[in-house]
């Protein structure tokens, strides 16, 4: 590991420097254990239904959830590299391409989604812990809802009472998080198969769901259809993972190897994307049998289960699953960026706690109620914005510079990342000009816009390859331009 010489101390804390060779301890299976930790969540569970809505059948609902996450694994390994390599985390890996200062911009936009999702994961958190409490006390904690918050006492403890759990995990930092995703995949794992293997002998077999045909067919009610529904839900397996493939350098500088990143994504993200795609799916198929009806979401499915030990340890699975997601998803990158911005006065612990903070203030729960199902279109569509980040970060690494820094101008303001003012216009400019025709697609699509041009709507149905391509493409003339 290459010894940093005479650092700007505005730029460095013991958070953000390089890691050391007895830092790197995360294995394969760490690794592994890592996504399996932020994949088994609400949802990806849920993940599938709105393509089974939208006409696909089962097989070509997961099937695309598998694709869009084999897709997005690419730029996750890539991504994942030079964390590996250098040690370093997401903000300071942006500093190559974007410059010193002008880094801050790709990290904070990633960090303000993170903020988002963390305060919506931890409202699903502990309305999982209330639900299991009303088991167990025969609904001890319902009444009526307190004034301006809109939920009731109970809700709002139960809410803080996960908060303060995450905030324990936070404390304890980087290392605890990998013993909890290590400790909570195996079981996550073994539950979500658990709860497959009630619904197929509840309901004696799976249901009709898994032998409807798709819409798609000759004679289907959205006959020839099929393209225009996959394409934009392809777009969106890809933006659900499109922020971690930013950000995956925050954990890939713990990987004791390039091959440990690599075969530990590999064997983590996809498989395990498909699996709980295909139980979300299954166990639906046969809630239609069971309780007539449709039940996607498990927290409801939990909730009509009835009381017993089964659904005690069901909805504190569900507890875990939702933890080890935020925590390792919504917590790390925020943070790290926290950092970046105040290096002498923010560590890992303040990063956390902030993010923490902000997941309050939105007030998730009024967030979710007044736009609905439009949340995850909103997080997801911002997301796919992100591509132009992406596609910057991958071509400078490695078609820019070959895979190559110099480490110590990472960390200094006199050396070649500092640009114009600590700013890349480059990479500012390629930025700006990928995200422009994605704008009116993803205004209608978070609902801040009745309608657009058929083309921007047409544009927006591949909008993260778009944004990615686009501004790869724009930086890689731009640098080769620009180079001495």
């Amino acid at each position: 590991m290459v010894e940093l010489n005479n650092p700007d101390p505005g730029l460095i804390n013991d958070d953000i420097r390089p890691t050391t060779e007895a830092e790197r301890t995360w294995s394969i299976g760490a690794m592994a254990s890592l996504w399996v930790g932020m994949v088994v969540c609400v949802p990806t569970y849920m993940l599938a239904s709105s393509m089974i809505s939208s006409g696909m059948n089962w097989w070509q609902a997961v099937g695309t959830v598998m694709l869009g996450n084999v897709i997005v694994l690419v730029p996750m390994v890539l991504n994942g590299h030079p964390g590996t390599k250098y040690g370093i985390p997401f903000p300071v890996l942006a500093r190559a391409s974007w410059g010193i200062q002008g880094a801050h911009i790709p990290s904070v936009a990633r960090a303000l989604v993170a903020c988002g999702w963390f305060g919506i994961q931890t409202w699903f958190g502990g309305f999982a812990i209330y639900q299991l409490l009303n088991v167990l006390t025969g609904d001890a904690l319902a009444g009526g809802d307190l004034p301006l918050l809109g939920i009731n006492g109970g809700e709002l403890f139960c809410f803080l009472l996960f908060w303060a759990i995450q905030l324990v995990v936070v404390w304890r930092g980087v290392e605890s998080i990998k013993l909890l995703e290590q400790y909570a995949a195996p079981f996550l794992i073994a539950m979500g198969l658990a709860l497959l293997g009630w619904a197929y002998v509840k309901a004696d077999g799976f249901g009709t769901m898994l032998s409807t045909p798709s819409q798609f067919v000759e004679g289907g009610e959205k006959e020839g259809q099929f393209w225009s529904v996959f394409f934009p839900s392809l777009t969106a397996m890809v933006g659900f993972w499109a922020t971690l493939s930013l950000n995956i350098p925050d954990f890939t500088r713990y990987a004791k190897s390039q091959k440990d990143q690599v075969l530990g994504q590999l064997l983590g993200l996809p498989t395990t994307m498909t699996l709980f795609a295909f139980i979300g799916v299954a166990v639906t198929s046969a809630t239609v049998v069971i309780f007539g009806e449709a039940v996607w979401d498990p927290t409801v499915l939990l909730g009509k289960m009835g009381g017993g030990f089964a659904v005690v340890i069901s909805l504190f699975a569900l507890s875990i699953a939702t933890l080890s997601t935020n925590i390792a998803a919504n917590v790390v990158s925020p943070a790290n960026v926290f950092i970046n911005l105040a290096p002498a006065k923010v560590n890992f612990r303040i990063g956390g706690m902030i993010t923490a903070g902000l997941g309050v203030a939105i007030f998730p729960w009024k967030l979710i109620e007044s736009t609905g199902g439009y949340i995850f279109t909103w997080l997801i569509g911002y997301s796919a914005l992100l591509g132009p980040i992406g596609g910057i970060l991958i071509v400078d690494y490695f078609l820019i510079r070959k895979t190559e820094f110099d480490l110590n101008g990472l960390y200094r303001k006199d050396g070649p990342y500092w640009y114009s003012g600590g700013f890349n216009p480059v990479a500012i400019g390629s930025f700006v000009i990928a995200v422009l025709p994605n704008i009116p697609g993803f205004l209608v699509a978070a609902g801040a816009m009745d309608s657009a041009a058929p083309i921007f709507t047409t544009i927006y149905t591949y909008a993260w390859f778009v944004g990615f391509l686009l501004a790869g493409a724009l930086y890689m003339v731009g640098m080769k331009a620009t180079q001495k």
